[in-house]
C-alpha cells in the first residue's frame, strides 16, 4: 500500500468534510451568492454559448483541419516575421467582437497549430480587448480620454504581453517549434481564395450574431444591428454554399440545409436562435454524412467543445457566486468593490486590475457597468486598468487556459495583464 498516496486522499476527503459541514447555507448573503451563481449561468448559456461558443468551436475545428500547418508556422510561428505575426494578433479585435471567453477556441486552434507563443497570445490578448464598438461606447460614455487610451493602450499590451511571453518562454518555445517543424505540414483543402471565403463566413457568422444594441438609435452601427440577422443569414448561405464548392458536400444537402432553416426563421421570426440552432445541427449532420475532411472537422470541433465548455461554465458558476451579476451582489459585497477601486492610488489601480481580471465581462457590459462605477468615486486611473484587464480575461478564460497552457504560462500570462494594466491606470490617473 502507498501509504503517502492514501493520506494524501485522507487530507482531501477530510478538507471536503469540513467544508460541507460548515457550509453556511440558511445565511441570506450565501444563499443569494448560490442564486446569483445560476443566474449567471442561465444567461451565460442562453446568450453565450449557442451564439459565440459554437461558432468559435467551429472555426478552431476548421482551423485545426483545413488550415495549412506550413502558413500557421510562415505567418505566426516563432520564426515569423515580428512585423506580420504581432501586426495580424494585435488588431484581430477589430474583427472579431468576442469575449474572453469565446477567443479560447480560436487561440487554441492557431497554438495547437503551431504558431509561436508570442504571437498566440497577443492574439488571445487582442481578440477580446480591441473591439471598435466597445471603445467607441467608452468614448462617449467615459468620456474621449478612456476610450482613446483605452484603444491605444489594448494594441499595444496585446504586442508587449506576446513579446514578453515570448522572451520568458523562450526554451521552451525553442523545443516546441522543432517539434512542429519536424513533422510533416497537412495539405490544404481548395485554392487559397475558397479558404479565404470559407472562414470569413464563419467570422460574418460569429461578428453578426453576436452584434450589440448601439447606445445611439442612428449611425452604421445602429443599421448593422437592425439587420443583423439577415446579414447572419446572408453569412450563412455563403457559409454552406462555399462547403459544397471547396470542401465536396453534395448540393443537395446545403440547398436542402438553407431551405429548412428558411422556414424555420419563417415560423419564429421573433426567435432567431430556433433558426440558428436548426442551422448548427444541420451543418454538423451533412458534415458528418460527407467526406473524410468534414467528418474530421466535426471530430476536431467536438474535441475543443467537450475540452472548454465544461471548465467555462464551472467558472462562470465560480465567477457568479463570487461578484454576483452586473447590478447584483455575490459573496463579495458592492460596498467593498467601490471602497476598493476609489481614487488614483496604486493600491485602486491593482485592485481594479484584479477584479477585471477574475469578474466576467460579456462584450459591451464593461462600460455600463463601469458608469455605475465612476458615478460611485472610483478614479480614471482604475476606470482604465479594469478597461484592459476585464475584457481580457476572467476567471472562467483562466480555467481553460490553465489546461491548454499549464500553470507556468497561464499565471505569467495572468500576472503581465494584471501588472500592465495597474501601470497604465496609474499613469493615466496621474495625467488626468
Amino acid at each position: 500500500m502507498n501509504w503517502k498516496k492514501e493520506i494524501i486522499t485522507l487530507i482531501y476527503i477530510i478538507i471536503i468534510f469540513f467544508l460541507c459541514y460548515f457550509l453556511p447555507v440558511g445565511t441570506p448573503r450565501f444563499d443569494n451568492s448560490v442564486i446569483e451563481a445560476l443566474h449567471l449561468l442561465k444567461w451565460y448559456a442562453r446568450e453565450h454559448v449557442l451564439l459565440c461558443l459554437v461558432p468559435a468551436f467551429f472555426i478552431a475545428g476548421a482551423i485545426s483541419v483545413f488550415v495549412n500547418q506550413s502558413s500557421i508556422l510562415k505567418y505566426l510561428g516563432p520564426n515569423a516575421n515580428k512585423i506580420i505575426a504581432y501586426g495580424v494578433s494585435s488588431i484581430s479585435g477589430t474583427i472579431l467582437a468576442v469575449c474572453s471567453c469565446t477567443v479560447l477556441p480560436l487561440f487554441t486552434g492557431i497554438y495547437k497549430m503551431g504558431a509561436g507563443l508570442g504571437p498566440a497570445t497577443a492574439f488571445l490578448y487582442s481578440g477580446p480587448a480591441i473591439n471598435v464598438l466597445a471603445i467607441i461606447l467608452t468614448a462617449r460614455i467615459l468620456g474621449i480620454e478612456i476610450g482613446i487610451a483605452r484603444a491605444v493602450g489594448a494594441v499595444l499590451f496585446s504586442i508587449l504581453v506576446g513579446l514578453l511571453m515570448q522572451i520568458i518562454f523562450s526554451k521552451e518555445e525553442k523545443q516546441r517549434t522543432k517539434k512542429y517543424t519536424s513533422t510533416n505540414a497537412n495539405t490544404p483543402s481548395g485554392t487559397f481564395w475558397k479558404s479565404f471565403i470559407f472562414f470569413a463566413s464563419m467570422i460574418a457568422i460569429l461578428m453578426f450574431s453576436n452584434w450589440g444594441k448601439p447606445n445611439e438609435n442612428d449611425g452604421i452601427w445602429n443599421i448593422i444591428y437592425q439587420h443583423k440577422w439577415h446579414l447572419t443569414s446572408i453569412s450563412g448561405i455563403i457559409f454552406g454554399l462555399t462547403l459544397s464548392f471547396c470542401y465536396g458536400v453534395q448540393w443537395w444537402k446545403t440547398i436542402s440545409t438553407i431551405i429548412i432553416c428558411s422556414l424555420a426563421y419563417a415560423f419564429f421570426p421573433n426567435e432567431p436562435t430556433i433558426p440558428f440552432t436548426v442551422g448548427v445541427i444541420a451543418v454538423s449532420i451533412i458534415a458528418l454524412t460527407g467526406n473524410a475532411g468534414t467528418k474530421e472537422w466535426i471530430f476536431a470541433t467536438w474535441t475543443f467543445a467537450k475540452q472548454i465548455l465544461p471548465l467555462l461554465l464551472g467558472g462562470v458558476l465560480i465567477a457568479g457566486s463570487l461578484l454576483g451579476r452586473p447590478g447584483h451582489e455575490g459573496i463579495i459585497p458592492n460596498a467593498w468593490v467601490y471602497k476598493a477601486v476609489g481614487g488614483n492610488s496604486i493600491r485602486a489601480n491593482f485592485l481594479a486590475s484584479m477584479i477585471g481580471a477574475f469578474m466576467y465581462f460579456a462584450t459591451l457590459t464593461e462600460v455600463p457597468i463601469l458608469q455605475g462605477l465612476l458615478s460611485s468615486g472610483m478614479g480614471k486611473g482604475p476606470a482604465l486598468a479594469l478597461l484592459l484587464a476585464g475584457p481580457a480575461l476572467s476567471l472562467p478564460s483562466m480555467l481553460v487556459l490553465y489546461t491548454i497552457l499549464g500553470f507556468k504560462k497561464t499565471f505569467t500570462y495572468i500576472l503581465l495583464v494584471i501588472l500592465l494594466s495597474t501601470l497604465a491606470g496609474v499613469a493615466f490617473g496621474t495625467l488626468f
